[in-house]
């Protein structure tokens, strides 16, 4: 039958797609239910109420004097870490919830395919995260324009705001990974946040200034291309010399064409793998 399986008894069975547009409805109004988005778009709307305060109360010939300079300001690290947030808001417990809370024996029990509940988690888990996302935008973009009229809406930021996207992708697949990967909400959620916020910075640091390599196997480290395409000076050089002597090493950042990939690559491998464990493990 076009558009849907026949079950045994004769009853039709929703597709695969019909499978993952259901799993992402009510996913999303669980993210309504749970007052999870809300409490997301309270925290996004802070962010953007301080950043627009702080220009008010400087001043924009202080806070910038460009709309590049703008952009970089506001939306460099900002938008990163609202990525972040998302990923670990909507995408921290969306597997491992399942085996915690006891629901995906209700779940699973029905006929519905593993890997239509964990792309349609995936999809409801996306779509919530852009439309955040969309509300901080629209608020730096009516700020810039407030400012600077015409002049504020520079291509680097056009190449800044796909970036960021790219990055909630990547991001997403990489939470939804360490969701399949545990059974414990709690340990899921804290490992992506701890991984996310700091620990991959750190790690990253420590090889550049210990053992002197790049750290383009380092989520965050690609994903540094949004703020960096925002530089009002030009975009960074690749690599830095840094100290003298014994104490020498370098610092670097991500080429665009390497931070894509990075990025790209690391939503590639972490969903599959996420995929294949929720796949294989076992309820019980």
């Amino acid at each position: 039958m076009s558009g849907a399986d026949v079950s045994l008894e004769g009853n039709i069975v929703p597709s695969s797609m019909q499978q993952v547009g259901i799993i992402a409805k009510y996913e999303i109004r669980n993210y309504f239910r749970s007052r999870r988005f809300l409490v997301l778009l309270i925290i996004g709307l802070a962010i953007a109420g301080l950043l627009t305060f702080a220009v008010e109360h400087r001043g924009i010939s202080n806070f910038a004097p460009n709309a590049l300079t703008f952009y970089s300001t506001w939306w460099g690290d900002s938008s990163a870490f609202i990525v972040v947030i998302c990923a670990i808001f909507f995408g921290g417990d969306a597997i491992s919830g399942e085996f915690q809370n006891k629901t995906g024996y209700f779940l699973v029990g029905n006929p519905v395919r593993r890997s239509s509940i964990y792309v349609g988690k995936w999809i409801a888990a996306l779509i919530a995260s852009l439309m955040i996302i969309a509300i901080f935008t629209a608020i730096t973009i009516a700020n810039a324009a407030y400012y600077f009229g015409g002049n504020a809406f520079p291509n680097q930021f056009g190449e800044s705001f796909v970036f960021t996207l790219v990055y909630l992708i990547a991001a997403l697949g990489f939470t939804f990974f360490f969701s399949s990967l545990f059974k414990s909400s709690s340990m899921s959620i804290l490992v992506t946040a701890i991984l996310l916020l700091f620990g991959f910075s750190i790690i990253s640091t420590l090889s550049e200034v210990l053992i002197n390599i790049e750290p383009s196997f380092i989520l965050t480290y690609g994903a540094g291309i949004i703020g960096n395409v925002l530089s009002p000076t030009g975009y960074p050089a690749h690599k830095t010399p840094e100290g003298a002597g014994r104490f020498s090493f370098s610092t670097y950042n991500a080429t665009i064409p390497e931070g894509l990939a990075i990025m790209l690559i690391y939503f590639a491998v972490t969903a599959v793998l996420g995929l294949f464990l929720f796949e294989r493990k076992e309820f019980n």
